[in-house]
């Protein structure tokens, strides 16, 4: 990668966004941002819908190429530095519960802790995609206790998604405040990654609250 090779992260703060911003400076990528003050709706014109119909960040351009869906620009972004030793190689043993772990984010907490927070029925468990709430949660909270990482020993980008969501679903009471959920967290919120990107949010969000009269 040269040094005009940068990712452009189309970002708002204090949204899943961050997360991937944390990673870009975990892994010391090149990266531009692209902000959208999403108090004044800037996230649903046209011009971003172009770009992502869905109108959500984290959304990332490379290479003239658009990369959506959190997982896979997680994926994406390790895999393209991967001199920062936060994912694991193709051949590597651990690459196959790196994977689980990085799409059952996606395909099983997000939902489950969505529907829970909007006390939603769930579906039955044969047509749920994440069981159920506690179910979900349970296989986390075990993996979790083996410490200190997902996958032990190695911190990986998993662990940056991880790490962040917990400390974001604990601060609205989605997930519960376990020891294990609590430690694995601090573990990622106090790198500096996580503190410079913390930092940097809130003064863009009082920024973006001021310019729309919010």
């Amino acid at each position: 990668m040269t040094a005009d090779d940068k990712i452009t992260l189309y970002y708002s703060p204090q949204t899943r966004a961050a997360g991937t911003r944390v990673l870009l400076e975990e892994l010391g990528a090149p990266y531009d941002l692209h902000v959208l003050n999403m108090k004044a709706g800037e996230q649903r014109k046209p011009e971003f819908l172009a770009v992502n119909p869905l109108g959500k960040v984290p959304t990332i351009g490379h290479r003239g190429q658009i990369v959506t869906e959190q997982v896979a620009i997680f994926i994406y972004l390790a895999d393209l530095f991967p001199q920062a030793g936060l994912t694991p190689a193709l051949d590597d043993v651990l690459r196959g519960p790196y994977l689980r772990w990085i799409a059952y984010y996606g395909a099983s907490f997000e939902p489950a802790v969505i529907d829970h927070f909007m006390k939603r029925e769930p579906a039955p468990v044969t047509q749920s995609p994440y069981a159920d709430y506690d179910t979900m949660l349970g296989a986390l909270e075990q993996q979790l206790a083996k410490g200190p990482y997902l996958l032990g020993e190695r911190m990986t980008a998993a662990d940056v998604l991880w790490g962040v969501a917990f400390n974001w679903t604990m601060m609205f009471g989605a997930v519960p405040r376990k020891d294990v959920f609590v430690r694995y967290a601090e573990r990622i919120t106090q790198r500096p990654a996580f503190q410079r990107v913390t930092a940097a949010d809130a003064e863009m969000a009082a920024q973006h609250a001021a310019a729309a009269g919010v």
